[in-house]
């Protein structure tokens, strides 16, 4: 098991200090998070994960710490598949939108025909109609060939860490 381990002289300092709700859901500090989450990302995918956090000064909350981590990754992997939901639909619709404005520039590319004379300026306007529709493809393309990946790698990474085995140690 690759262990991650996190040094803190007390608890408090692992957890955000806005956040006041209960021990097990509470938020961790920005900078724990930041710094666990970057060391699982150096760690091969499918390692086993384990959370080791060293306390210098030991306090009796220590119990509900595993919880807490567990249900603080628990709601990041959940934000993060309701953001590639969210990144899916806007797909759609920018592909619906897309498709129509090709559609329609393939239209009038054919209708220029009638309103042109045969030769260049024909020639421009229907390869810069053409060119126009496509481009039109080029971000719901983008949304669906590249940039669902991070999001999906995210939510699996978090809940990898949701799920991984939290002890506390003093140091």
């Amino acid at each position: 098991m690759n262990e991650i381990e996190v040094h803190v002289a007390e608890l408090e300092q692992f957890f955000d200090h806005m956040d006041a709700s209960p021990l097990a859901t509470r938020n961790l500090d920005p900078r724990a998070e930041r710094f666990i989450v970057d060391a699982a990302k150096d760690l091969p995918r499918d390692a086993a994960l384990g959370l080791v956090v060293h306390l210098e000064h030991p306090s009796s909350e220590t119990a509900s710490v595993s919880d807490a981590v567990h249900a603080h990754f628990h709601l990041q992997g959940a934000s993060a598949r309701r953001r590639l939901r969210e990144l899916f639909r806007r797909g759609r619709l920018s592909l619906l939108i897309g498709l129509a404005f090709l559609a329609a520039t393939l239209a009038a590319s054919k209708l220029a025909e009638n309103w042109l004379d045969p030769g260049g300026m024909l020639e421009v306007v229907r390869a810069s109609l053409s060119i126009a529709g496509w481009v039109a493809m080029w971000r719901p393309m983008e949304l669906f060939l590249y940039d669902w990946w991070p999001i999906r790698a995210e939510a699996r990474l978090f809940d990898r860490l949701a799920s991984m085995p939290v002890r506390l140690m003093a140091s």
